[in-house]
């Protein structure tokens, strides 16, 4: 008996955000560049979740501060060739035009090349700033059996979010039918589930074509004068408005290795509040985010860093419920419901509290430094105090914001 036909797919990543809620640290880099959980970098769980699902076909957007980004993929995501596998860095190149991306639906137009090139069946399109574990094959297979040409994937979230949202109505008679997709409503009554009047179904923002009807969608979209050209706020409502558009419920998707804890999170890590919150959430005892699931690895390159060290410095070390990355040394100091990325280094009697320390960064001895976000080689002198008084803190030139410290890439302790 022949096999079933194979759908060939293409996977798109958008990765062109600024992510201007997460200043200082896109001051130098884009949104999906930025380091997450010590040794990853936010785009590291899109392209984990494609490849993990089978999709080897792979093509990143990129446009504003890309230069990080694009390095990080040429130097970690190497496929074989052999088989045509690829992960392939598409800057914005002007090909229909001088503007450069006027949004994510005029990302995908201006590079339709990628698309007649490649010659798919299926075009899946993700966003490169969550964290999330997702296995697309499975939402693959519900939108060929659906017969609708648009799906668009959706977590559930308690009602009194939905204004944060793109907002999904189902038919109450098909749950699998978009009856309407709103943007952020300011009121979510009329959009209750119908099993869970207490949720909503809102888009993560990932969505699986028929390579045509993407074709045709943004095509169509190019021309229309008052587009915001954007996937969820023109292009989903334009497949909904057809009765073309079905919704695949997030927590249908089981990926291999996950547990009762952690099975359907996800996280829009949009906002300084909500990148910290999910570090915390992964060195949290019982991790509501499993980082060591190796049925589903996360793929990342740290590069030649030695293992982590932790040493008595004149008193004891010590350290709980901390990441500690290759190439971190404690000396003395005292670490607790932390991360620290690889090469940073804190120095005897220092003290690290709640707090994300990135690439490189240094802590003096007896320095202090509580409920902070520290990028890149930022050093902190000795004796020095970081989130323990606000005031001291915006004088040094940090961001102070919803109860968190935050210093850019390489800035001074003034």
């Amino acid at each position: 008996m022949a096999l079933p036909q194979r759908k060939k797919v293409l996977a798109i990543v958008l990765a062109g955000g600024e992510g201007k809620r997460l200043m200082p640290l896109t001051a130098d880099r884009a949104k999906p560049a930025v380091p997450f959980a010590g040794t990853y970098r936010l785009i590291d769980f899109a392209l984990s979740n494609v490849v993990n699902s089978g999709c080897r076909q792979v093509v990143v957007l990129t446009q504003y501060k890309s230069h990080s980004l694009d390095r990080h993929i040429s130097q970690t995501w190497r496929m074989s060739t052999m088989l045509g596998n690829y992960v392939a860095s598409v800057p914005a190149q002007q090909r229909v035009g001088k503007n450069w991306y006027l949004g994510s639906a005029d990302a995908i137009y201006q590079s339709l090349n990628l698309i007649g090139d490649e010659k798919p069946d299926i075009v899946i399109v993700v966003g490169a700033d969550h964290v999330y574990r997702m296995d697309f094959s499975q939402m693959i297979d519900e939108h060929c059996s659906s017969g609708a040409p648009c799906t668009v994937a959706a977590i559930r979230q308690p009602i009194e979010l939905a204004d944060q949202f793109g907002v999904i109505d189902v038919d109450p008679d098909d749950p699998r039918q978009i009856r309407e997709f709103v943007e952020k409503p300011s009121e979510a009554g009329p959009y209750a589930l119908p099993d869970s009047p207490g949720e909503v179904l809102a888009s993560m923002g990932n969505y699986v074509f028929d390579a045509d009807a993407l074709v045709e969608a943004v095509t169509r979209d190019a021309a229309e004068i008052g587009s915001k050209h954007d996937m969820g706020g023109d292009i989903v409502p334009a497949f909904v408005r057809r009765n073309q558009a079905a919704v695949y419920d997030y927590k249908d998707n089981a990926v291999p290795g996950s547990t009762a804890r952690d099975r359907g999170y996800w996280r829009d890590v949009g906002t300084l509040r909500s990148y910290y919150d999910a570090h915390m959430d992964v060195v949290s005892p019982l991790p509501y985010f499993n980082l060591y699931n190796y049925d589903w690895p996360i793929y990342t390159s740290h590069g030649p860093q030695p293992p982590a060290k932790v040493v008595r410095g004149g008193v004891p070390a010590t350290v709980d419920e901390a990441v500690l990355s290759p190439g971190v040394v404690v000396t003395g100091g005292s670490v607790a419901h932390s991360v620290l990325s690889p090469g940073v280094f804190v120095d005897s009697g220092a003290e690290v509290t709640g707090s994300v320390l990135m690439n490189g960064v240094q802590i003096g001895a007896g320095a202090v430094v509580r409920n902070a976000i520290l990028d890149k080689f930022v050093l902190i002198p000795a004796g020095a105090r970081v989130g323990v008084d606000p005031e001291e803190d915006l004088a040094h030139g940090f961001v102070v914001q919803d109860g968190l410290t935050v210093a850019g890439k390489d800035q001074p302790y003034d």
